[in-house]
Formats: C-alpha cells, sequence, structure tokens
C-alpha cells in the first residue's frame, strides 16, 4: 500500500508499506495491504511501519522517522491524530 505521513509541518514520510500498526484511540490496530476503508482518530504514541523495501535516509528525511535494528522497520513518534485508509493508500494527518 501506499503511505504518507504528514505533519503541519511537512511530510515525514511517502512510500511502499506491507504493514502499519496505529495508536488507535480505543487502542493499537494494524492495517495490511488492501484493507477495507477506514477511517479513525489517533492518540498519542508511535506509527510502526513495515516496509516493503529497507529505508534509506537521505538528506530530505524527517529526523521525526526512527530505524532500529531492522532497516524494514520504521516508527514515527506522534502527539495524535487521524488516519484514513481508501483504496490501498493510507493518509496519517499527524500532530
Amino acid at each position: 500500500m501506499k503511505l504518507e505521513i504528514i505533519t503541519p509541518e511537512s511530510k515525514v514520510f511517502e512510500g511502499e508499506a506491507k504493514a502499519v500498526l496505529l495508536p488507535g484511540i480505543d487502542g493499537l490496530f494494524q492495517v495490511l495491504n488492501n484493507h477495507a476503508p477506514i477511517v479513525s482518530a489517533l492518540k498519542a504514541g508511535k506509527v510502526k511501519v513495515d516496509l516493503d523495501q529497507d529505508y534509506k535516509a537521505d538528506e530530505d528525511s524527517s529526523p521525526l522517522v526512527q530505524t532500529g535494528s531492522n532497516s524494514k522497520i520504521i516508527e514515527v513518534e506522534i502527539k495524535g491524530g487521524v488516519a484514513e485508509m481508501l483504496n490501498n493508500k493510507m493518509i496519517v494527518l499527524a500532530e
């Protein structure tokens, strides 16, 4: 699925993902490729993204994107927001 994580200041991430784990207001939930359409409010927490390919940071990469020992998984700390999944495209509007 195509994923975009956007804050009021900038586009934090744009790319292809296999799965996205989100901090919903009623608890964590995961969205996979070809998920049914959904809109959900988000609370403070980490958005964890399982990527199709290794993440390679460059000079345009946001400092909000964190990587660990596995370069196919990134995390972005958010303070809240909204997530929408429609036509295999997920947009996370985050604070």
